[in-house]
């Protein structure tokens, strides 16, 4: 694959323009970073409130992922995705004219509707390549996209300077902001306008039932309750934050009311998994061993992606304050060096995918890499002020190397799970990233960055851990087509094994 990599006709073409369409929806979501302490100077915030603002950034990604991860399945990638890049010019155009705390914050939730086009283009790019160059194509998708928030740690300081002089001298972060908003909307026009869902004769492949997705087991089915579970508490968590002292943005019956509102959103969802799965439940279905897939498998991957892209979300939401502060530096040179992490994106994740590809064990690559995050993680912790710069972007950029492969590695597998179920198992998959970066920003918020990095470092360890011992080996990961078996074949792949 790699050697066709730069050509730009059929499956490449398709493949450039999703990543670049990932690339644009990453630039928007990261855009308030880089101008956190200059927005929160201009604005008079707190320091707590800012480090909320970076929590509701990835908030409502969480419902927004599984939400447009059926509305794939539904509708297709290139109207999800079209849509999606349209939409960013609203939250974008909130932000840069935002004038307080409270408008800022309601700005960043709708941002984090934008964060959930990653989960569209693992399907589109699914549809295009076999098996065997899955981890690959799915690398360069998403490590060329997540440099977006390289481009926006690294460019936008750069841009608001230079613009300084229209809005009378210092950074024009809202000019900076607005034009990634501009720019992606009219990039989702060009989109629409030029892909395909599939390559010529293939049928794109629906689910038979949406709303939630169907499991093939009593014993998944819990499981998924439960995972749907850890995604409705990290909202309830954020909710919390926001009542919080020097946050005040919700009172504290405000609060319980979103919490009331959150535990019917959960009732409803476990309703429509009962619709979806209830002649499973009931035992008037059964499933033959090539149908069968086991959601705890599902879970795992959304612990390994808790630990890899979780952490990223919170190293690249935090690392510019932290650089400024603990070395002394301006924010734009702050935020240059904190750019060293997302640019890693550029070869690290794709590198993960490459080596799930070649080393020919995707269970002892995701074990290997999340133990790599675990070390890089618990070194960070012990950064401080006395130590050389050099030496602290160097371990920076070990942590930023495995976490992003580790997020390469994980969606080697996603697409293998269940083909017509992709952008649901993607989008939960993906919802539990944004958990990782919702509870770590939390756990930021209230303590401080050694505290962060050793919890995010001891938790890649306890997820080396479940992938070592737990973590099913996918049979047909390697295949040169897509795989489609008939209903009566008695070949059953591992990852979807009888439970």
């Amino acid at each position: 694959m790699l050697k066709n990599l730069f050509s730009f006709s059929d499956r490449y073409r398709i493949l450039h323009q999703t990543w670049f369409a990932f690339f644009l929806t990453f630039v928007c979501w990261f855009n308030f970073a880089p101008f956190a302490t200059t927005i929160g100077k201009e604005l008079s915030l707190a320091p707590e409130q800012i480090k909320t603002l970076g929590i509701c950034n990835l908030a409502l990604t969480i419902p927004a992922r599984l939400i447009i991860g059926m509305l794939l399945d539904r509708f297709g990638p290139r109207m999800t995705y079209s849509i999606l890049l349209m939409f960013a010019a609203v939250p974008c155009l909130a932000t840069a004219l935002s004038q307080d705390f409270n408008q800022l914050v309601i700005s960043r939730l709708l941002m984090g509707i934008v964060g959930s086009g990653f989960v569209v283009g693992i399907r589109m790019v699914a549809e295009w390549f076999p098996p065997k160059e899955m981890g690959s194509a799915q690398g360069i998708y998403g490590g060329w996209g997540n440099f977006g928030a390289f481009g926006a740690e690294f460019a936008l300081p750069m841009l608001a300077v230079a613009t300084g002089f229209l809005a009378g001298g210092g950074s024009n972060w809202r000019l900076a902001i607005a034009l990634t908003g501009i720019i992606t909307a009219i990039y989702g026009v060009i989109y629409f306008n030029s892909v395909q869902d599939t390559p010529a004769g293939k049928t794109y492949k629906r689910p038979k039932k949406n709303g939630a997705l169907e499991v093939t087991s009593i014993k998944s089915f819990w499981a998924m309750i439960v995972s749907n579970f850890g995604l409705i508490f990290a909202l309830a968590l954020l909710a919390w934050r926001l009542e919080q002292k020097n946050i005040h943005f919700l009172t504290l019956s405000q609060m319980y009311l979103v919490w009331l509102a959150l535990a019917g959103l959960f009732v409803y969802q476990t309703y429509k998994a009962y619709e979806v799965n209830k002649e499973l439940l009931i035992g008037k279905k059964t499933y033959t061993p090539t149908q069968r897939f086991q959601f705890g498998q599902i879970a795992i991957l959304e612990f390994t992606y808790v630990t890899n892209f979780g952490s990223e979300l919170a190293a690249v939401s935090m690392l510019p304050a932290f650089f400024e502060k603990t070395f002394g530096l301006e924010h734009v040179v702050a935020g240059m060096i904190a750019a060293t992490y997302p640019f890693l994106n550029l070869v690290s994740r794709p590198s993960g995918g490459v080596i799930s590809d070649k080393f020919g064990s995707r269970k002892w690559t995701m074990t290997i890499i999340s133990a790599g995050i675990g070390v890089g993680y618990l070194m960070a912790h012990f950064i401080n002020g006395n130590w050389p710069i050099p030496l602290a972007i160097a371990v920076t950029m070990f942590c930023a190397y495995f976490a992003q492969a580790g997020c390469g590695a994980t969606y080697g597998i996603v697409p293998l799970i269940k083909k017509e179920a992709t952008g649901q198992i993607a989008g939960n998959v993906g919802a539990y990233g944004n958990f990782g970066g919702v509870v770590y920003l939390t756990i930021f918020s209230l303590t401080d960055a050694p505290t962060l990095f050793s919890a995010m470092g001891i938790a890649a360890i306890i997820c080396a851990f479940m992938c070592a011992f737990f973590l099913k080996e996918p049979q047909g990961s390697f295949a040169g087509a897509a795989e489609e078996l008939p209903e009566n074949s008695t070949k059953k792949p591992a990852i979807l094994a009888e439970e």
